[in-house]
């Protein structure tokens, strides 16, 4: 064919057809060599699984062990996916070596007015002042990948996850790359440990490639144009040959290996409230925080109600002894039922004996059940538990009939009853039963107190006696949690029934301010002080506190003692309570008549009292006090009628 080509052309096709060769045969040395280029640096930068790689460090920052037990789960499971790292807590960091890390993953919880904890302070510290300062760069965490995880709860409002959302912004503001988008929990919504799961499998992906997946090739966004070494062409070769049978991603090149903004969708809590009921009103209960309180024992009513055999219940059927309410106050424990018409709280003390499961909330914005309905379930589901306590050891028949037919409620189960709009109208059912009503508030609606009906006995919690340390204690979600204190004191003054200072004893806490707390007296000018020694319920990651942190009863009566001394002959020792760590101060005018206590409560009287109709006052209805209850007593505030039963105890004491 070429011979009949005139020669001229000939030669112009044979010069194409060399050149032609030749080109393709350097564009595939070229492509060679830089794949062998690529390869000896794949081989000389630290593998993930070489044991002698740069280690990836998770650091914790936590205050009630939160943030830090979920960091330990997320490092359980980075060890089973063979991803080495080190899990820090933050205090122990210099931050000045992380210009040295190649990636780091922090589990951040936030605390008081949107500030870290206190490990995570000097870490946040020194990010804030870096990030601000002009002379550090914006570069210097180039080589810095990261991904955080925030740990709050909602309803402190703007200062949700702000240490989390912080520490992200000033890491990208100093050079360093976002891996996974921040992942957001809330304690108190119930899903948090189903957030961070879902957000720890989006790092474990990433570090081992599997996100951002297409067709075989993995999404490279971190390069823009004109910085890759490669064409478009070249790009494609390289990928196929490569990077699409790579299972593990090196810690220093896996910016370019997660999933596009677009693909990702960040670890926080979704649109869609948990326990959201048709009408689009929301259930205080979701099924997490339901689980959580029935596993503790708790009978859930309707959406946000709860009642739980109370231990001294199960005491005194068996004739085992009564609470210090019935040293002090007269009631039957066999007949009382400890109930709440609202589980959620405004406060997370640290004492919380209920480990902050139950919801939190600063006003009502959840579903409302009938109080009439409420009332009567709980009654109902406390008789079935009373039932079950036939044929268990010592319980007597007589006391279980009677506990079958409750007397007294105890609004103090958990939460905040007058959270509940209707709670007059469901203290008007429980009296119309002829059933007394010892209610505790929290002391942060005093509007709600202003409002209430007579109540058998009223409560405050006083558990501290300065701002500082009351918000130390209670960590109250409202800002104005002092004021809110101060006003609910005074509103209970303007209560003629009986009323309550309740104060909880922390070791370490709140046992040093004597002069402080007797400052608190006439604010409210309490009939009763109760002084209690606070109840160790166990180690928990809402909860740093330790037996060291319970009073003895010896600690209890000496600080009661110092409390009478300052007030100046107001008030004196009545009663105490030795096996609850719990002692009793009374008003002398009111409740001392002839050298005699009256702490008891005339219980019929005062039902007749309510049902008149007409005005009464706390000495309307009050009746003399047991000689073994007093204060001092050689019982030690234990019913003699009760037969004392002491458990054998054969671990060793810390004490």
């Amino acid at each position: 064919m070429f011979t009949s080509l005139p020669p001229t052309r000939l030669a112009i096709l044979t010069l194409l057809s060399a050149t032609a060769t030749f080109y393709f045969i350097y564009k595939s040395h070229h492509r060679h060599r830089r794949l062998l280029t690529r390869l000896r640096q794949t081989l000389t930068k630290p593998s993930l699984q070489n044991p002698n790689s740069k280690r990836g460090k998770l650091f914790f920052i936590s205050h009630t062990n939160t943030s830090k037990t979920l960091a330990q789960r997320l490092h359980a499971l980075l060890t089973l996916n063979d991803l080495p790292f080190d899990i820090v807590d933050a205090k122990d960091y210099e931050p000045e070596d992380l210009c040295k890390e190649n990636l780091v993953l922090i589990v951040a919880s936030t605390w008081e007015n949107g500030e870290p904890p206190q490990n995570g302070g000097f870490l946040v510290n020194w990010l804030t002042e870096s990030a601000d300062d002009f002379r550090v760069g914006a570069l210097v965490l180039k080589d810095c990948k990261y991904a955080v995880f925030g740990v709050g709860s909602r309803s402190y409002g703007e200062a949700y996850n702000a240490v989390a959302r912080g520490i992200s912004v000033k890491l990208r503001k100093l050079g360093a790359n976002e891996v996974v988008g921040l992942g957001e929990g809330d304690v108190d919504e119930g899903a948090l440990d189903e957030v961070f799961d879902e957000w720890s499998e989006k790092i474990v992906g990433v570090l081992k490639g599997n996100l951002g997946e297409k067709d075989g090739d993995f999404e490279v966004g971190s390069e823009s144009e004109g910085e890759s070494d490669y064409s478009d062409e070249e790009d494609d070769d390289v990928n196929g040959e490569d990077d699409g049978e790579s299972g593990i991603v090196d810690l220093e090149d896996i910016a370019g290996k997660g999933p596009s903004r677009k693909s990702i969708v960040e670890a926080r809590a979704n649109g869609k409230v948990n326990g959201e009921v048709p009408n689009g009103e929301k259930e205080m209960v979701t099924p997490v925080i339901r689980a959580s309180l029935q596993k503790q024992g708790y009978k859930i009513i309707g959406s946000h109600s709860g009642v739980k055999l109370c231990r001294w219940t199960k005491s005194q059927l068996r004739g085992r002894g009564g609470c210090y309410k019935h040293s002090f106050y007269g009631i039957e424990s066999h007949r009382c039922m400890e109930a709440t018409p609202s589980l959620a709280c405004a406060n997370k003390c640290v004492f919380c004996w209920r480990h902050h499961t139950n919801p939190v909330g600063k006003s009502w914005r959840w579903k409302m059940d009938d109080p009439l309905e409420i009332v009567e379930t709980a009654i109902d589901m406390h008789s079935k538990m009373i039932k079950q306590m036939k044929g268990v050891p010592g319980v007597k028949a007589e006391r279980l009939s009677e506990g079958l037919s409750p007397r007294h409620c105890a609004l103090s189960l958990v939460g905040e009853p007058i959270m509940y709009p209707e709670i007059n109208s469901l203290v008007d059912e429980l009296h119309r039963r002829r059933i007394s009503t010892f209610l505790v508030t929290n002391a942060q609606f005093p509007e709600r107190i202003k409002m209430l009906k007579p109540i058998t006995q009223l409560y405050v919690s006083v558990d501290a006696a300065t701002k500082d340390s009351l918000k130390a204690i209670d960590r109250p979600l409202f800002g104005d949690f002092w004021e809110r204190f101060v006003d609910s004191l005074k509103a209970l003054k303007e209560k003629e029934q009986r009323t309550v200072y309740r104060l909880t004893l922390v070791k370490g806490w709140n046992t040093e301010d004597i002069d402080a707390y007797s400052s608190l007296f006439d604010i409210g000018n309490p009939d009763f002080i109760e002084i209690k020694g606070v109840t160790y319920c166990g180690s928990s990651a809402t909860s740093k506190l330790t037996m060291e942190n319970v009073p003895w009863h010896t600690d209890v009566k000496e600080f009661s003692e110092a409390i009478c001394q300052k007030s100046n002959g107001a008030y004196e020792l009545a009663c105490e309570h030795v096996h609850s760590c719990c002692v009793l101060l009374a008003k002398v005018d009111k409740f001392k008549v002839n050298g005699q206590w009256f702490t008891w409560i005339d219980y019929e009287k005062f039902h007749d009292l309510v049902s008149s109709g007409e005005s009464f006052t706390s000495k309307d209805y009050m009746s003399a006090t047991p000689s073994w209850a007093v204060y001092g007593a050689e019982e030690g505030g234990f019913d003699p009628q009760q037969l004392r039963f002491k458990k054998e105890r054969h671990h060793k004491s810390t004490r």
